[in-house]
């Protein structure tokens, strides 16, 4: 079936893209797929170099003509999200994906397809082995482990590029000239309490929130949608002001750059505050209902008698976690002045797990703009410090503030409009691409994004419009054809 992949329009890219998907190359094991670029650049007799963290270099002269031209780097990454779907025998570690045609697209059986960013790859690969493509000085750049740190663009010598214009090839939309994303950064809260003895005689209580949407806490945050975590301690605060009670476990939540769709917690009480905590919880359920019905129509809440737990949190701490929790800011923070409907800032209450004398939350910051990323930053440690718990930040990457003057983005929408008689959508998006990273090391480049059309990235649902890729690249060809001349002193 790959042969058949290999067959479809444009070839060039197709052939590279079924080349590519034979390698394995998973985030964070990229040898294979490192070596297999070394050897491809060095094939075409190109400069071929290599990085200390595991990044490629191409360098390929100008095509007749073109010599004057300012000097673009293509970029991409080499690294893909390994997903399978339950019941699928694969090893993403020593397998070729499994390729297949269903209609327009191309998916994988039962895998994600390396599409993200695998179709970006291919097309510089094309460009590179062509004879015929009009093109200026070039420089391929192919990074690595994009997907789970982008240490590959973290890790890039400063000095080492020398373009003057970076095109970025991992948008997923063939209509969207992308121009800028968030930064990150994850910020950890822990704390200690010392568990007390539930007396013999009391109650315990079993809350759960389920059924929510959940979706990727950068470009689905502006929908508004419900956080597990947040409404299970918009719950327990309710409960807890009709009586006290002990707190034995809150749990929720797991990937930081996903919306929790779940969360559960256990209390234990007295018999009879049991069904005075059982009414608070109706009451505030029966709001939170009418708030979500259309947002969540599948949000579903709950509490329900528990086996008694041996040890849980004192009312006192667990007023402290409770208040603290209800106070951090979750979900859009600001907006772009530049770009309407654009989120800036937002925070994502990530995780919450509490149990056995330990408390963590984990949440995901994101901005546009540095400055407001960090000031989301200290209002999050602000909270957390006052309810006397330690905060610490990590994996902290630059947001690409967009430029509205770029020249690259002047001329991407002229040739867009050319080719196609209409006018690409222009964005600046809240998810994270590696040009933020890129444009910190080489501040004077002129960056844009673009690419085909990739649904369901990240998922064994990947697949990627075959009509999609031959726009692209008739795009990608005639932009290099119209890159200006260097600029002269």
């Amino acid at each position: 079936m790959t042969e058949t992949i290999a067959a479809l329009q444009p070839e060039v890219i197709w052939q590279h893209f079924s080349q590519l998907n034979a390698v394995p190359r998973p985030s964070k094991k990229e040898e294979r797929v490192i070596a297999f670029m070394e050897d491809f650049g060095k094939s075409l007799g190109l400069e071929t170099l290599r990085d200390s963290v595991g990044n490629v270099l191409i360098r390929k002269p100008a095509s007749p003509g073109m010599e004057n031209r300012q000097k673009v780097v293509l970029q991409a990454h080499l690294d893909m999200v390994h997903q399978k779907n339950r019941g699928t025998q694969f090893d993403f570690e020593t397998e070729g994906i499994r390729m297949y045609r269903d209609g327009d697209w191309v998916r994988a059986r039962g895998t994600t397809l390396g599409a993200d960013n695998g179709l970006g790859v291919a097309a510089i690969m094309g460009v590179l082995a062509s004879g015929d493509i009009a093109h200026p000085p070039l420089e391929a750049l192919f990074t690595i482990d994009e997907e789970t740190g982008m240490t590959g663009a973290k890790g890039l010598d400063p000095n080492w590029l020398q373009g003057s214009i970076l095109l970025n090839l991992d948008t997923e939309e063939d209509d969207e000239l992308d121009v800028g994303c968030a930064g990150g950064v994850d910020v950890s809260s822990s704390g200690i309490y010392s568990p007390q003895t539930v007396p013999e005689n009391w109650v315990a209580l079993h809350l759960t929130v389920k059924g929510l949407q959940g979706g990727h806490s950068g470009m689905d945050i502006h929908k508004g949608l419900g956080n597990a975590n947040v409404l299970l301690a918009r719950l327990l605060l309710a409960c807890r002001e009709a009586s006290p009670f002990y707190l034995s476990e809150f749990r929720g939540g797991n990937l930081r750059n996903v919306i929790p769709r779940e969360a559960h917690a256990i209390l234990a009480t007295t018999p009879d505050a049991a069904p005075v905590l059982k009414k608070a919880f109706d009451r505030e359920k029966k709001a939170v209902l009418e708030e979500y019905s259309q947002k969540e129509p599948s949000i579903n809440l709950r509490v329900e008698d528990h086996s008694p737990p041996e040890a849980a949190m004192k009312p006192e701490d667990s007023g402290i976690l409770l208040r603290c929790l209800y106070s951090l800011h979750n979900g859009v923070y600001s907006m772009s002045s530049e770009f309407q409907g654009l989120v800036e800032t937002s925070n994502n209450i990530a995780q919450v797990e509490v149990g056995e004398g330990k408390i963590h939350v984990g949440c995901l910051t994101r901005s546009s703009r540095e400055s407001a990323k960090a000031d989301l930053v200290r209002k999050l440690t602000a909270a957390f410090s006052l309810a006397g718990y330690q905060v610490t930040t990590s994996g902290d990457y630059p947001g690409w503030l967009p430029d509205r003057d770029s020249r690259i983005l002047a001329l991407l929408l002229s040739r867009y409009e050319a080719l196609f008689g209409a006018s690409p959508k222009v964005i600046a998006g809240h998810g994270g691409l590696e040009c933020g990273i890129l444009k910190n090391h080489y501040p004077h480049m002129d960056m844009i994004s673009f690419g085909p059309t990739i649904l369901g990235a990240h998922s064994p649902d990947e697949r990627a419009s075959i009509p999609s890729v031959q726009k692209f690249w008739e795009l990608l060809r005639d932009v290099l054809a119209h890159i200006p001349e260097e600029k002269r002193p």
